[in-house]
């Protein structure tokens, strides 16, 4: 019974992770689409992706913490560290696998932990 309790577990926090990168795919082809076809500044990018990531995340952990009604925070940390490992990994490759660890890097990850850990929370208590 225990097996079976972890693994539903570990499928709500892949699901979370999937929700969360199905999210963020809809709301950067929205905001691709508003770059190309009206005058947004193109400044507007980063604190948009900034944005629409810790959003992501939360909306994830939400979703992957709302059954579960126990150790919300640790879920939702887990949900929003293993987006941005995927998102990490796959920018890393795209940028000729420079895997290199910078302030935005870690900016990013503080915002998946927070938003993770938010999103856990409220989840598990609504």
């Amino acid at each position: 019974m225990e097996k079976f309790e972890k693994n539903n577990i570990l499928t709500k926090i892949i699901k979370g992770v999937g929700i969360s990168i199905i999210f963020t795919l809809i709301c950067l082809t929205v905001f691709s689409a508003l770059l190309t076809y009206t005058n947004l500044s193109e400044s507007l990018i980063q604190p948009v992706v900034i944005s629409v990531t810790g959003i992501s995340i939360f909306v994830g952990s939400f979703f992957a913490t709302r059954k579960i009604k126990k150790n919300g925070i640790i879920k939702g940390i887990a949900v929003g560290l293993i987006y941005i490992f995927l998102i990490y990994i796959i920018s890393s490759v795209v940028n000729n696998a420079n895997f290199e660890l910078n302030t935005g890097s870690i900016v990013m990850m503080a915002i998946g932990i927070l938003c993770g850990a938010i999103g856990g929370i409220i989840g598990v208590n609504v």
